[in-house]
């Protein structure tokens, strides 16, 4: 299969997916995907995509939870 963005060859890897609204950032790991080995984008199958979307509507208590330093990127002028 070839990426739909770039043309690359895509392979199925397990990955970390990353999401951030309004503040709040959801991380899944261990996530089903089809990853492009020349750009990197990753593509879900409908599923998973689902999946995903079910665990952003939930209210679940997470598997662990993380401490994360967060940086502001400023330009020296």
């Amino acid at each position: 299969m070839k990426c739909v963005f770039c043309g690359g060859r895509v392979e199925k890897k397990k990955v970390t997916f990353v999401y951030e609204e309004d503040n709040k950032y959801l991380l899944v790991e261990d996530v089903p995907a089809e990853v492009c080995t020349k750009c990197g984008e990753k593509t879900y199958s409908p599923k998973v995509t689902d999946e995903l979307l079910r665990f952003a509507k939930s209210k679940s208590k997470p598997v662990k939870t993380i401490k994360v330093p967060v940086f502001e990127f400023a330009e020296k002028v």
